[in-house]
């Protein structure tokens, strides 16, 4: 005869385990069930944000293409694409897809969430800017239209997110940005980046280690089917046509780029030297840039170059009273004009 004690246990574990099993909202099949309906709405957002990038490439959506963007099986594809026309949310042509008018703005707003996060990432955090893109694809699917609003006030309503994409009104309305890729343009004219593709990450990651950003001038000196050669922010840069295309350029007045830097890099100053800031770099960003105000590194501080460490990179700079270390990189970003420049 068993021993009720051990009875009683056994019953108690069983509870136990049925309980975490069935338990309303918390229990581990109804965790189960809400991960399989989050990943289906995610997959289904995934899809109509691939639908419309197609549509706004003038590229034909398929079984096929879809299946490739999302890492599906092309059954799984049709199955996802079969719920998607039971929404409404999109309609089939022959062999293709497009998006119906309310699959369309459903699109349109996975894409406002995901380029005003990448604005928040950019002004608001310390995350590095190779990190942007994956991180804003984990966070678009779970903000809502009301929190997305409140994110675009905070941020003072953005017209572009971090890489130059426009940013859709919460009424779907786009400010394009007007660029063309810089394998496109003529050689020695003066140009202005307004777009830096950020996917593929091997090729996004190539433009951020070369220094380039939204907004900078550049002008091409050399343009070849093995080769791009390009001044931007006063440096030579040569990339791969496939690497350069992924650029978007608008041209800019002749009179605005014959204009002389402002200023001098911090760095450009010897110890025992001094200088007045007159501008930190737009590269500055989010945390970055907050630390150097809070430094005390704003237009019209005094910098001394105080200590140049044996390898010279740190340096030291006195800046009002205190010792401060900066790494050549930030220095750069720093303009200066010597002190006694500013004397004359």
């Amino acid at each position: 005869m068993p021993d009720p004690l051990i009875a009683l246990v056994l019953g108690l574990v069983f509870m136990g385990l049925l309980t975490l099993l069935i338990y309303p909202n918390g229990g581990l099949i109804g965790y189960i069930q809400r991960m399989r309906q989050l990943s289906a709405r995610v997959l289904q957002e995934d899809a109509l944000k691939h639908l419309q990038k197609a549509e706004r490439h003038g590229q034909p959506a398929t079984l096929e293409s879809l299946a490739g963007a999302l890492q599906i099986s092309t059954s799984k594809a049709a199955s996802l694409l079969k719920d998607m026309q039971d929404q409404d949310l999109v309609a089939l042509h022959g062999e293709t897809f497009q998006l119906t008018t309310e699959g369309r703005n459903y699109a349109l707003q996975i894409i406002r969430a995901h380029r005003l996060w990448e604005r928040y990432l950019s002004d608001e955090t310390g995350f590095d800017e190779a990190q942007w893109h994956n991180i804003a694809e984990r966070y678009e699917h779970e903000i809502s239209l009301s929190e997305a609003d409140d994110l675009a006030a905070q941020l003072g309503n953005p017209t572009y997110d971090p890489h130059g994409d426009p940013i859709p009104t919460s009424e779907g309305e786009m400010v394009p940005h007007g660029g063309q890729p810089l394998t496109s343009m003529p050689l020695d004219s003066p140009l202005r980046i307004v777009h830096m593709e950020d996917e593929p990450e091997a090729v996004f990651a190539q433009l951020v280690a070369e220094g380039l950003h939204t907004g900078m001038a550049v002008r091409i000196i050399e343009k070849t089917s093995q080769r791009v050669r390009f001044w931007a922010n006063g440096e030579e840069h040569l990339l791969a046509p496939i690497v350069a295309a992924s650029i978007t350029v608008s041209p800019i007045l002749q009179e605005t780029t014959e204009k002389k830097p402002v200023g001098e890099p911090l760095n450009v100053l010897q110890p025992g030297e001094r200088g007045k800031v007159v501008t930190l770099s737009s590269r500055f960003r989010g945390q970055d840039r907050r630390r150097m105000m809070d430094l005390g590194i704003l237009p019209g501080t005094i910098i001394e170059a105080e200590l140049e460490s044996p390898g010279g990179d740190p340096t030291a700079y006195r800046v009002r009273g205190a010792l401060i270390a900066l790494r050549r990189e930030q220095a750069e970003l720093i303009r200066i004009n010597r002190l006694q420049e500013v004397l004359q």
